[in-house]
């Protein structure tokens, strides 16, 4: 969900009330680019839908929704009514694509699904993409196994979430285990056991994998499980308090007192909410704050009148916007990735309310209310989650003036014209030349931007082992010697800003960094400066970091082009900066290469073989037992395993030994 650009407008950083058109959107452009707008007037119907604005490059700048297309994009072929930042958005369109829907709810759907995908630069964007974990009670095993998980509902069973935090998650499965006794084991650690594990002995398992319990009796702590965890806890509560009492009565102290830990498990987890309406359900509660032009919407889950958590997101938008159309845009993003409950319950009202409840309608297949009490219980719900923004909002805050506070430092030690905005910091991992990767990490007046990471795989090495020595050609690139991490840097910055001044060459995307730091020494920042020279690169600042003598953490030193080199105090807080940047960049790179090295170890020579499919490599591993095997073996051999024929026996060994 979007606002309408023909009243407002999503984020940009660089937007301004100045009278002027940028040089970016100048008339000319603005003219072009209406132009081609107008063109798609003539076969747009009158219909609902959804259109995307898109750049020369490909980039979609823009997705909006219309329940009259026609209508709606015949507003933009005159942009003198349109503002200033709509005008560049103009100036900038090269395309246009549309897409039909039955009704506007749907298009608001669509709408929000493109959004998500590809974070048009023009919308109000929800940044946080992460998907929500949840409890899963399986269904397919005679002894039900209760787990945490994320991701698509394929797996057979009983689902309850979503939670906000795989901390809330942790902290109700440890109540399951103590209350109900479940096995948290896996398939296949079930079927092996043949003695109880340890959390058997710390009564937080009633292994049913060693037949301690009954089939039937598992199930009855499966039922009272999912009793608990939809709401039904008093309950389960009162018929475990009566078999307490019946055990103590019958002189049982010891099953008494088993009875007596799982109710205090229950009344742990119960104490812990902060807020517990009972009377609401299931609810999402919705709160926003803004402040300094920055806005905090935070989210609390409630499912069966229980809290499962909460979480704060900062969407990013224009300082114009107003709180109902930053939560509207919010709620289209949101909802895109999780199912909306039966009821939604926000601070502030919404533009279009009616239409939100039925496109969320349709996104959970049944009806959702979504409204803005304005007293009782649910309002002092929303009062709550509306001072947990405002808290999230002032750390926020002071989190970014301390980290600008550093970039201010950062500038004034290198000798910048300006603090950067956005920093780019590259290292390389590898062990002995094999499965090489460079990562890029971004850093910026928010922190890290995990979302703008890149990896890249070095492509110019050989993938052999350096004592195998000699140069080597890669797939793509003209080879060089394993190990070489001056030429594993060249091709990582070859590849990252030829492709940026292919898609980005006067720099209007944000995506060019201000500051590029070089995990290295002299020898490092030499390289950069020669690819950067051979792209005819200027205005970026270069800087290398090298560790201090015996690799010390504290004595580094930074290189710059100019051939200065900078010590800086111990205690200094820019150079501890430093340190963090160069440590994220370092556990980036090892982090990728570690998985390009784990995925390595599940593939197999064979895979290279055209030809040689899933049947046929399963057939022939069966056969020899190992692909080493397989590629030792004479043609009459490989033609004795069934489905390889003798003409494909024959491509095999050709393929394992072309010299012959």
């Amino acid at each position: 969900m979007t606002v309408d650009p023909e009243n407002q407008d999503g984020p940009d950083e660089n937007s301004d009330d100045g009278a002027e058109v940028t040089t970016a959107a100048s008339a000319a452009s603005v003219a072009k680019g209406a132009e081609v707008i107008a063109r798609h007037l003539k076969t747009l119907p009158g219909a609902p839908g959804v259109y995307r604005m898109i750049a020369a490059d490909g980039a979609v700048l823009y997705v909006g929704k219309a329940k009259d297309l026609k209508k709606r994009v015949a507003a933009y072929t005159a942009p003198e009514r349109q503002s200033i930042r709509i005008r560049r958005m103009i100036a900038l369109t090269a395309d246009m694509e549309f897409v039909t829907t039955a009704t506007e709810a749907e298009a608001l759907l669509l709408e929000s699904n493109l959004i998500k995908r590809y974070a048009p630069r023009y919308n109000i964007l929800l940044r946080d993409d992460k998907s929500f974990p949840y409890i899963l009670v399986t269904g397919d095993h005679d002894y039900p196994q209760v787990v945490k998980y994320r991701g698509a509902k394929s797996r057979a069973g009983d689902y309850f979430g979503p939670f906000a935090s795989v901390w809330a998650v942790n902290d109700a499965l440890n109540v399951l285990q103590r209350a109900f006794l479940l096995r948290s084991c896996s398939d296949h650690v079930f079927s092996g056991r043949t003695r109880p594990c340890l959390l058997y002995q710390i009564k937080r398992c009633s292994a049913p994998c060693v037949d301690r319990i009954s089939k039937d009796d598992y199930g009855a702590l499966v039922d009272q499980a999912r009793a608990f965890l939809t709401g039904d806890s008093r309950a389960v509560q009162a018929e475990l308090s009566a078999r307490m009492e019946e055990a103590s009565d019958a002189l049982e102290f010891e099953m008494a007192a088993q009875y007596r830990d799982r109710i205090q498990a229950m009344t742990r987890i119960q104490a812990h909410q902060d807020i517990n309406v009972r009377s609401v359900g299931d609810a999402d509660v919705i709160a926003a704050h803004r402040r300094g032009g920055q806005t905090c919407v935070q989210v609390f889950f409630f499912r069966t009148g229980a809290n499962f958590g909460n979480r704060a997101y900062f969407p990013s938008h224009a300082p114009e916007d107003t709180m109902g159309e930053v939560l509207e845009a919010f709620l289209g993003q949101f909802y895109a990735r999780t199912v909306p409950p039966k009821t939604v319950l926000l601070s502030d009202d919404l533009p279009n309310r009616e239409l939100i409840e039925d496109a969320l309608s349709v996104r959970a297949e049944r009806r959702v209310k979504v409204s803005v009490p304005a007293r009782g219980d649910k309002r002092q719900m929303l009062e709550h989650a509306r001072n947990n923004a405002k808290e999230a909002l002032s750390r926020r805050m002071s989190e970014s003036a301390t980290q600008r506070k550093l970039l201010d430092g950062l500038s004034e030690a290198l000798g910048l014209e300006a603090a950067p905005d956005r920093i780019e910091v590259y290292d390389n991992s590898h062990v002995g030349g094999t499965k090489a990767v460079g990562g890029m990490i971004v850093a910026g007046p928010d922190g890290f931007e995990k979302g703008a990471y890149r990896k890249f795989n070095i492509k110019g090495a050989a993938n052999v082992p350096a004592s195998e020595g000699g140069r080597a050609a890669g797939k793509d690139g003209p080879g060089f010697a394993p190990g070489d991490d001056y030429a594993m840097m060249r091709e990582v910055l070859t590849r990252r800003f030829s492709r940026a001044l292919k898609e980005d060459p006067d720099r209007a995307q944000g995506q060019w960094p201000d500051l590029i730091l070089i995990d290295g020494g002299k020898g490092q920042l030499g390289i950069a400066m020669e690819v950067f020279e051979e792209l005819g690169i200027e205005e970026v600042a270069l800087a290398a970091v090298a560790k201090g003598p015996d690799r010390n953490a504290g004595r580094e030193r930074i290189f710059m082009p100019d051939g200065r080199e900078l010590l800086l105090k111990p205690q200094d807080p820019v150079l501890y900066f430093i340190q963090r940047l160069r440590d994220e960049a370092h556990r980036f790179a090892i982090g990728a290469h570690r998985g390009r090295r784990a995925k390595a170890i599940h593939t197999s020579k064979l895979d290279e073989v055209p030809g040689i499919g899933a049947q046929r490599k399963k057939a022939l591993l069966h056969h020899f037992g190992h692909a080493k095997a397989v590629e030792a073996a004479r043609p009459e051999d490989l033609a004795a395993v069934d489905g390889i024929s003798k003409s494909m026996a024959r491509k095999i060994y050709d393929w394992f030994h072309p010299d012959d």
